[in-house]
């Protein structure tokens, strides 16, 4: 059972936990706490293997600098400069960080943040993801490290597979048991994620071992996703071990300096995106944690009892298109080819083309690639909970960015989310002058969610509402570019 936590002090305030005390800091009423470990630290003979807890401490524990990060490369130029990345050096990566309105407090709902980065970078120590502003407004924000990359999701036959995943379910069990301690409610915790932190989230509901670990889950920019346990699950995890000259086992990149690894795996990855493809890791249906495929086991029902707020940004591929200069390369013969790869039906592909007047087979290709991997999927998963005890509501980012022509592009939205535009890495994305309504906006909307499952929109029903948060006022729109989402099967007309 959890201890009492003291009346919070004006400069240090300290909890209890179960594995030790631990001291943070008063930052403008709210309290913060950095850097306390989850688990132990995946090094020696713990690397490779699902996270253990960590051993317990005797004296107060200084909580005030975020911990060390999961190991990682920034992000290649130029997506670099649009997202800024934070290395902290040392080896206990599996971390965490609270936001508190006061550990004196009693019962306040529970934001979990797991950060995207493709599973190759990322951290809690971005300073978009400051949670005060959750905090000033009554929610308990928890922000997670976890391990990335070869690292948390290389596929072994000597090793669990989806490490980082099962860091994340640990990280989940320590808010369990206690959050409490902090203020928050055991029972009243929302898993939140954005893009490879939304599909991890996706996984988390379709795993049966998450079960109970938390009420409601949003979903940004990311849809449920997950390979099977074969030869390209395997594919990165060996190309790695090629280069390096060992076999891909754990046994053997275990032996491997850190640093080598990284680079190895660096230059694997390199050159490829979530949308264009190239060599990646990705969540497995490894038969243990994740017994079936997430989208499969949500279209039939799992976790239907999990309130969802799921969404996408109008634009997402813009931020790799356009920095690159895809938008204007890309031929129409590469673009027939791609469609071709996808099987986009061509009356689909015509149907978008004449929806974009003047686009180029770059935005093309990106607006079709947009719906395919994540709008059709995330309503498909919404039409299959109709009925369903837990809420559904659906929202769509429209606010273009003027910074490079980004337009409403992944990752734009998070700032808003936060209620961290004035943030300098925000600035970086959004441009000097973004709108702070409409930050107050998805802000509020979020607060409402996870404190009540509702975020001020009606519930999907036969009607699609979706909640377009662009320029202007938000407003609802009934089935938004209908048009375009029937020429995707199951949604294609019978004619």
């Amino acid at each position: 059972m959890t201890a009492v936590p003291p009346p919070i002090s004006k400069t240090s305030p300290q909890v209890s936990t179960v594995h030790g005390a631990v001291r943070g800091t008063l930052e403008q009423d709210v309290a913060v706490f950095r850097g306390i470990p989850y688990a132990a630290a995946p090094v020696g003979a713990r690397r490779f293997r699902a996270p253990e807890p960590p051993e317990p401490w005797e004296e107060v524990r200084e909580a005030v600098v975020f911990g060390p990060t999961a190991p990682k490369r920034p992000y290649s130029p130029p997506l670099d400069r649009l997202l800024p990345d934070p290395d902290v050096p040392g080896d206990d990566c599996l971390n965490l960080n609270v936001w508190t309105p006061s550990p004196a407090r009693t019962g306040l709902p529970v934001l979990v943040w797991i950060h995207g980065g493709s599973l190759l970078h990322g951290s809690s120590a971005v300073p978009l993801y400051d949670g005060a502003a959750f905090a000033r407004d009554g929610v308990v924000l928890v922000s997670v490290n976890y391990r990335l990359g070869i690292e948390g999701f290389g596929v072994f036959p000597d090793a669990p597979a989806n490490r980082g995943l099962l860091d994340q379910l640990a990280a989940l069990a320590w808010v369990r048991d206690n959050i409490a301690a902090f203020g928050g409610d055991p029972d009243l915790v929302t898993v939140c994620g954005e893009s490879a932190g939304a599909i991890s989230i996706a996984a988390l509901l379709a795993a049966p071992r998450a079960k109970g670990l938390f009420r409601r889950a949003v979903l940004q920019s990311g849809a449920p996703t997950a390979l099977p346990l074969g030869a390209a699950a395997r594919r990165t995890t060996e190309l790695i071990a090629k280069r390096l000259g060992v076999a891909a086992t754990a046994g053997a990149l275990a032996a491997v300096d850190p640093a080598q690894l990284l680079a190895a795996q660096t230059e694997v990855t390199s050159g490829g995106s979530p949308l264009t493809g190239g060599n990646s890791f990705q969540i497995v249906v490894d038969g243990d944690l994740l017994p079936r495929d997430p989208l499969e086991a949500l279209l039939d029902g799992a976790a239907n009892d999990v309130d969802l707020l799921m969404g996408t940004n109008s634009e997402e591929y813009r931020l790799w298109f356009v920095p690159s200069g895809l938008t204007e390369r890309l031929s129409r013969i590469k673009l027939r080819l791609a469609l071709l790869k996808f099987k986009v039906p061509g009356a689909t592909a015509r149907t978008y083309r004449a929806n974009r007047p003047g686009a180029t087979p770059g935005e093309l290709l990106g607006a079709l690639a947009t719906d395919l991997l994540l709008r059709v999927p995330l309503n498909r998963v919404a039409d299959a909970r109709a009925g369903a005890s837990g809420s559904t509501h659906l929202y769509e980012f429209g606010w273009p960015s003027p910074v490079l022509r980004l337009g409403a592009c992944h990752a734009l939205e998070i700032a808003f989310v936060f209620d961290t535009l004035d943030q300098p890495d925000a600035v970086a994305l959004t441009g000097e002058d973004a709108p702070q309504e409409l930050a107050d906006a998805m802000h509020a909307a979020w607060v409402r969610f996870a404190t009540s499952g509702d975020p001020g929109w009606p519930a999907w029903d036969a009607s699609r509402p979706v909640m377009g948060f662009g320029p202007g006022v938000p407003a609802v729109v009934s089935a938004p570019r209908d048009e375009e989402l029937r020429g995707w099967a199951p949604y294609r007309r019978n004619s």
